[in-house]
C-alpha cells in the first residue's frame, strides 16, 4: 500500500503539489491531471487516442469559457482525492497509488539489461 501524503497543496491555476512521507515532492499540472483522470470516461478516451491520434475530443473537453482550472478538491477517505475541474469533470478519484504511478517526474524503470547497455 502507498503511504498517505504528508501535505497536499492545490493551486487552482497551477495544479496539485503532493509531499510524500519519503521526502519526495510531486507536482501535477492541472491539464495533466484532467488528461490523466482515472474516470472511466477519461480512460476510454486515452485508449481511443492511443489507437487513433486523430480522435475527436468530446465537447466538454474543448468548449471551456477560459483556461482549465481546478476549482475545488476533497479528500475521499484516507486513500484518494477528488478534483473538481472548471470543465465540469469531477468523477475520477485520484488514489495515492495512482498519483505515484502518474508522477510526471517519475523515472521509467529500466531492466538490468537496458542499464548495462548504457
Amino acid at each position: 500500500m502507498v503511504d498517505q501524503p504528508t501535505h497536499l497543496d492545490l493551486d487552482r491555476e497551477e495544479g496539485l503539489t503532493v509531499h510524500w512521507p519519503d521526502g519526495t515532492t510531486s507536482r501535477y499540472p492541472v491539464a495533466y491531471l484532467r488528461r490523466m483522470s482515472p474516470s472511466a470516461e477519461a480512460r476510454e478516451l486515452r485508449e481511443q487516442i492511443k489507437k487513433n491520434p486523430l480522435t475527436v475530443l468530446p465537447d466538454s473537453a474543448s468548449q471551456s469559457s477560459g483556461p482549465l482550472t481546478a476549482d475545488d478538491a476533497e479528500l475521499v477517505g484516507n486513500y484518494a482525492i477528488r478534483i473538481y475541474f472548471s470543465d465540469g469533470h469531477h468523477t475520477g478519484l485520484f488514489s495515492w497509488r495512482y498519483l505515484r504511478e502518474i508522477d510526471p517526474n517519475r523515472q521509467p524503470e529500466t531492466s538490468a539489461g537496458e542499464r548495462s547497455r548504457s
